[in-house]
């Protein structure tokens, strides 16, 4: 008999998945998200949009 332990079960590697991105939707295929903010409605969330999107060199 052999006195080698056991060898112990491994974690499976993550799969390589090889399908054609190309066929797939992202999220740039739809037209939500292209700059619409949930409605706030208040001159807080406007100045937070406003310094949220202005370039820094404009500051």
């Amino acid at each position: 008999m052999s006195t080698a332990p056991a060898p112990e079960p491994r974690d499976p590697k993550a799969a390589l998945v090889f399908d054609d991105p190309l066929n797939q939707q992202s999220s740039d295929d739809t037209d939500r998200g292209w700059g619409e903010r949930p409605d706030g409605g208040d001159s807080a969330a406007d100045l937070k949009r406003f310094l949220d999107e202005k370039p820094p060199h404009h500051f």
